[in-house]
């Protein structure tokens, strides 16, 4: 792996420590001179469960785990890396990057997310690491709602070197998301990207807001959005669920950008999510940097979550 792969899994790894070291702990007590047999099992599943990993991937891991081992010795360390394989094997169908269609001029991502979830963040470092690529790059900030989300992507554009259409605060999302695409066609850019408003406490008006965002994007483009990108919280744990769930009803979510893996000790939940709904993981991020949002990869996640080199 070259040097620049080597830092970003060291970076990984120290950003997943606060999860790594709960389930390291917990793996160490559980099978410290231990037999592998019922209640380790159970034991083992429950502290998977408060890892966030869910009901069913805590079962079917510990399941597979006793499979091949119950009734053995077997070391803490041997527990890690089966479980890391299991896990690796869950993340890999979902392991995506995000990737540009060339045939669209430009294509089109819908970012969508509750507020807080470090969704303009997200959308500013991609604008950057495609700008670094070679690629043009435009964003429109859809979150009219709120004017410190209109500041916040227009730093982002000034940042990524990436032109910004934005309007008043409280302008109509649909038509500024109109304007945008126009704009992105006329000028040739190859991306173009989205921010919408997160504002969960009213479902139904976000869900008029996306469903029109949509349908007037598809009167200049009829395949747009091209992807729609749903950003997700890590701290928040279980609750991601149900995120994924409301967005999935109001749009047509293509993958998942899970964020703030670094600030938490949940980082499980993104293996409960691959499991449950199988969407595209097209990045995760562990830090504030620009360099700290990057393509998932299924092993290097895995083996960084229960504290193993890679």
């Amino acid at each position: 792996m070259a040097s620049e792969g080597g830092n970003w899994f060291s970076k990984l790894k120290s950003g997943l420590t606060r999860s790594s070291s709960k389930l390291a702990d917990g793996i160490g007590a559980i099978f410290t001179k231990r037999r592998l047999d019922a209640e380790a099992i159970e034991e083992l599943e429950e502290l998977l469960i408060t890892a966030d990993m869910g009901v069913e991937t805590a079962a079917a891991l510990t399941a597979e785990l006793a499979r091949t081992r119950f009734d053995k010795e077997i070391e803490p360390a041997e527990v890690r890396a089966a479980l890391a394989d299991q896990i690796a094997a869950i993340l890999e169908p979902v392991a995506k990057p995000l990737t540009l269609d060339p045939a669209y001029k430009p294509h089109v991502v819908l970012v969508v997310g509750v507020n807080g979830t470090g969704k303009t963040t997200t959308i500013g470092k991609l604008a950057k690491q495609w700008r670094d690529q070679g690629k043009t790059v435009m964003l429109a900030a859809g979150d009219t709602f709120r004017a410190a989300a209109i500041e916040q992507i227009q730093v982002w554009g000034e940042r990524s070197n990436s032109p910004v259409v934005a309007g008043k605060t409280g302008a109509d999302a649909a038509g500024l998301a109109y304007e945008a695409l126009e704009r992105a066609r006329a000028e040739a850019v190859d991306v173009l990207m989205i921010d919408t408003a997160g504002r969960l406490h009213n479902n139904t008006g976000l869900m008029a807001e996306l469903e029109k965002i949509a349908r007037v994007l598809k009167k200049i483009d009829g395949d747009a959005p091209h992807d729609c990108l749903l950003v997700l919280d890590a701290t928040v744990g279980q609750n991601a669920h149900a995120q994924v769930e409301t967005f999935a009803r109001m749009t047509n979510v293509t993958g998942l950008a899970v964020t703030k893996l670094d600030g938490s000790a949940r980082g499980g939940v993104l293996v409960a999510l691959a499991q449950r709904f199988g969407l595209p993981v097209n990045a995760i991020g562990v830090g504030e940097g620009i360099e700290d949002l990057r393509p998932f990869e299924a092993k290097a996640f895995a083996r960084a979550l229960m504290g193993l080199e890679d």
